[in-house]
């Protein structure tokens, strides 16, 4: 296990949580990339009783996907910035965290991808892409 901290891009919405690092995934799906501006979404699971808040309140969007299952998505009422996701029933149990929230987010990599199918095509020839590191 692995404690972590985070907090959304405002410092409004802080948090502390126990998480185990080798449950760190990839998201493809159409919603992560709507929802993030980006190619994918990477978060890492917890159990809900391993997460504390330690500021404000998030605020709390719920997405029914195209199955019928709604998913929660908490996020800073101040700055907009995504914090944790969670289902409902038996599936509230089990949340994600925002890899982007995290503080240690640069010892986290990630073990797994899902929604492949919706991956986009150009996503694993980044590596050849002139860079630079930084503006």
């Amino acid at each position: 296990m692995m404690r972590i901290d985070g907090q959304c891009h405002c410092g409004h919405v802080a948090y502390e949580a126990e998480i185990d690092p080798e449950q760190v995934g990839i998201c493809h799906c159409t919603d992560c990339q709507a929802l993030t501006g980006s190619a994918f979404r990477v978060t890492v699971t917890a159990a809900r009783d391993r997460i504390r808040l330690t500021a404000h309140e998030p605020k709390l969007y719920v997405k029914v996907g195209d199955s019928g299952r709604r998913r929660l998505q908490y996020f800073c009422p101040e700055c907009g910035s995504p914090l944790f996701v969670t289902g409902e029933g038996a599936d509230a149990e089990e949340w994600g965290i925002r890899w982007g929230s995290i503080r240690q987010r640069d010892q986290l990599v990630p073990r797994r991808q899902g929604w492949c199918r919706s991956a986009l095509p150009w996503i694993h020839e980044i590596e050849g892409l002139p860079g630079r590191a930084g503006d």
